[in-house]
């Protein structure tokens, strides 16, 4: 869309640098009280961070007459949103799956997984299960989720529509947010305030680069956390000297 807000290649490596307490202190500043997809995580803790904008997939409960075509399992490419929007992903986004809570059904599987890492696409997550656990964990691709599952989707899922708004672990999800994670989780940033939000956290977190050097020589939590004028002070001269995350 000719009106989205740009976010620059430097916006994306800052929030990578970032982390979640971080990010979600500085939405909490904002006014945003929960952007934190509580009880998700990464099924490996070896791929590092990843910020993005989020392409979103939402799923509705299966039915037997529109899903359940069990013994004719190679049908499953036809009328297959969740087929579309893989193929629709671009590289540098991040899936972002509405599967309503639900782990009894895996939401994708290592093909998928697969394809996408190859076209470049950041990270994928659900609020609800991956099957193929053991092969993902060990790709270089994030993917999060609530459980692992070797049920297959149809058994309870629907892809039903993408690129609409979603609710991901009780957070709501535009297309077009910004998706950060890391081996602690997934923080959602609105695009709207991201860049600000991106450069305030960066300087929270060289501040506290800082002060953790002080900290840990005995400092007291007084005057230093939070910093008082003459720690401030320090830490300016600090960062003057050339320190950087």
């Amino acid at each position: 869309m000719s009106d989205k807000i740009e976010i620059s290649a430097e916006t994306l490596e800052k929030l990578k640098k970032c982390g979640q307490g971080t990010l979600t202190t500085q939405l909490f500043k904002r006014g945003y009280r929960q952007q934190f997809l509580v009880g998700l995580a990464p099924l490996s803790k070896t791929t590092g961070s990843f910020a993005g904008e989020a392409f979103t997939l939402r799923f509705i409960p299966s039915r037997e007459d529109k899903d359940w075509n069990l013994g004719d399992l190679k049908k499953r490419g036809e009328d297959n949103v969740q087929w579309e929007a893989v193929e629709k992903i671009e590289a540098g986004q991040v899936l972002v799956i509405d599967s309503r809570n639900d782990p009894r059904a895996a939401s994708a599987g290592n093909m998928l997984m697969t394809r996408m890492m190859r076209k470049g696409v950041a990270a994928a997550i659900t609020d609800g299960a991956f099957r193929d656990g053991t092969e993902i964990s060990g790709m270089a691709f994030p993917a999060y989720c609530r459980a692992n599952v070797a049920s297959t989707r149809p058994a309870y899922h629907r892809a039903i529509a993408m690129q609409q708004p979603i609710g991901c672990a009780e957070v709501a999800v535009y297309p077009g947010d910004i998706i950060v994670g890391d081996a602690d989780g997934v923080t959602v940033i609105p695009r709207a305030i991201a860049v600000d939000v991106a450069n305030d956290s960066y300087e929270q977190e060289l501040r506290e680069k800082f002060l953790f050097t002080k900290i840990d020589a005995g400092a007291s939590l007084f005057g230093t956390y939070p910093a008082g004028p003459e720690t401030l002070a320090e830490f300016e001269a600090w960062k003057a000297e050339g320190n950087t995350l």
